[in-house]
């Protein structure tokens, strides 16, 4: 018999360790089959809550957050590429690119969340911005990638130009903090299973079934 499974994906579609995350539980979740029936609810998070519209350079940025030298920063993108070419994901970021404000973002998912497609917008919105290094933050391109999955582009552009959904997005964000969450991705399974960062398939697979055993008590 098929087990439940709630899943709350917290994470900030600027986090590359998101979508590796994300792409190892789709596959793990694909390899256990029947034996689960899973539901995942994207959650927001914020790394970047101020940063400004115009966005700032991706090595300047981390430089300045995490106190890595350029050659670091190089070096981790490199081992960032490695990873996300084995999940079959293409980062093409390199020293010139930004970080942007993902806020409106959260918007639209959250809007995306109700209509269905959440998914399909959280996957185009992580290839946007690592493969196409396009900006999440320019309402046109997030109503062009809204339409791009099968959403109404008009009620995208209404939600965008307005604050529509942003009390949503504030008070999912202050209750995944309030519930200890500080770094993206955290994966939290029935609402009580943590597994964090961007973990490979078989990780995911030992945690689902080490689930579903003490689900089945």
């Amino acid at each position: 018999m098929s087990t439940p499974l709630k899943i709350d994906f917290v994470s900030d579609v600027s986090c590359p360790w998101c979508i590796i995350g994300l792409r190892g539980l789709t596959e793990a979740l694909d390899q256990l089959g029947p034996e689960v029936q899973a539901e995942i609810h994207f959650q927001p998070f914020e790394l970047n809550p101020d940063m400004p519209a115009e966005g700032q350079n991706i090595t300047e940025h981390i430089t300045e957050k995490y106190g890595s030298t350029a050659e670091q920063s190089q070096a981790n993108r490199a081992m960032i590429r490695d990873r996300g070419a084995e999940v079959g994901f293409a980062f093409r970021t390199d020293g010139q690119s930004r970080i942007y404000n993902t806020f409106d973002a959260h918007r639209l998912l959250h809007w995306a969340g109700l209509e269905g497609l959440q998914y399909n917008l959280k996957e185009a919105l992580f290839k946007a911005y690592f493969t196409d290094q396009q900006n999440p933050s320019d309402h046109g391109t997030l109503a062009t990638i809204a339409d791009s999955v099968g959403l109404d582009r008009l009620r995208a552009e209404e939600v965008l130009s307005s604050n529509e959904y942003a009390a949503e997005v504030r008070e999912q964000e202050q209750l995944w903090v309030s519930r200890g969450v500080s770094s993206v991705p955290t994966i939290v399974f029935n609402d009580q299973y943590a597994v964090s960062g961007g973990q490979p398939v078989e990780a995911f697979v030992d945690a689902i079934r080490q689930i579903i055993r003490e689900a089945k008590g």
